[in-house]
């Protein structure tokens, strides 16, 4: 399946082609971090988007495949999402310890 990969699913099934909004993504990544004892204001979809980007772009995926994937059209705003010091420090990242 192409697309978005966060998508839209009514109550029957039915996948939509088009991405959920940005706010709606925080709103359910919010949700499920608070049902595991997460504090969600530690965490934001904006910080999926920059967590996808420095892991891409840091196993040597091409920026240009990086940007068609997030919808990126300045090679200045998508790189400035990568955090190369913050990878290894996030707290993201040590939800997988």
């Amino acid at each position: 399946m192409d697309g978005p990969v966060f998508r839209k699913i009514d109550k029957w099934g039915n996948i939509s082609d088009g991405p959920l909004s940005s706010e709606a993504i925080n709103t359910i990544l919010k949700a499920r971090l608070e049902k595991i004892g997460r504090d969600p204001d530690d965490y934001s979809a904006h910080g999926l988007r920059s967590g996808f980007i420095t892991d891409a772009l840091s196993k040597g995926i091409p920026l240009a495949e990086v940007m068609a994937q997030t919808g990126h059209q300045s090679v200045k705003q998508a790189v400035s999402y990568f955090q190369a010091d913050e990878q290894r420090r996030s707290r993201a990242s040590r939800l997988i310890e």
